[in-house]
């Protein structure tokens, strides 16, 4: 019998939750309860951090120096269409910004709200 290549489910946040999606395959990111703060800088323009996200696979973590600091970052793309979104905090190096870490910044122009915004 010839094996079948291992499928991808994706997850999909309850339609009675106000969600983030991708803007590019409407994959389900996040729900609004998980939103932390608005108020967050990406590699290309304002991004939301989160704490906690469905449907994006981890890159490998590396440090860079971002506007706070030195973290040790992860990039993070949708499980669905590839399109990196932002990045994980896997470790922050300055004792005022460990708050960060193991949470997840998803840049704007990526995202789309769902479900009963108005």
């Amino acid at each position: 019998a010839a094996r079948l290549p291992p499928r991808t489910f994706r997850s999909y946040l309850p339609r009675s939750h106000r969600t983030y999606s991708c803007v590019h395959c409407r994959a389900h990111l996040a729900r609004h309860e998980e939103l932390i703060s608005k108020s967050f800088q990406g590699s290309h323009g304002r991004a939301y951090l989160f704490n906690s996200v469905v449907n994006v696979g981890c890159g490998p973590a590396e440090q860079r120096l971002l506007l706070t600091g030195l973290h040790s970052v992860a990039d993070i793309f949708c499980q669905s269409c590839k399109t990196t979104l932002g990045w994980k905090y896997e470790q922050a190096f300055e004792s005022s910004q460990k708050y960060k870490e193991g949470k997840f910044i998803i840049e704007m122009s990526h995202m789309v709200k769902e479900n009963g915004w108005d």
